[in-house]
């Protein structure tokens, strides 16, 4: 079992993490689009610059998945951009932290 956690800015993924069974970590930066998405979010809400940009970073719960590191993250990387191509919002982060 590999567990991977994704980086939420508000409800935006940015960053995939796994770790596999032995304690070695992956991680992976999603798409331009995402940070893009982020930067012009936090520019309506002004809060580029501020603490309170960095305030709503937060790591989703941790969750299992089958296979080695990076299968999972590509997994998990699939079903971020399907849910953006469709116009869904992704997963839900779970609690911030």
């Amino acid at each position: 079992m590999t567990r991977v956690q994704v980086l939420y800015w508000q409800e935006i993924p940015s960053l995939l993490r796994a770790t596999a069974e032995d304690g070695t970590q992956v991680s992976r930066q999603l798409p331009d689009w995402f940070q893009q998405e982020i930067d012009r979010v936090a520019m309506e809400q002004g809060l580029v610059g501020s603490d309170a940009y960095l305030e709503q970073w937060h790591w989703a719960e941790p969750e299992e998945r089958d296979g080695a590191a990076n299968d999972a993250l590509d997994a998990l990387e699939s079903e971020l951009l399907t849910a953006h191509r469709a116009g869904t919002p992704p997963p839900p982060a779970g609690p911030h932290r």
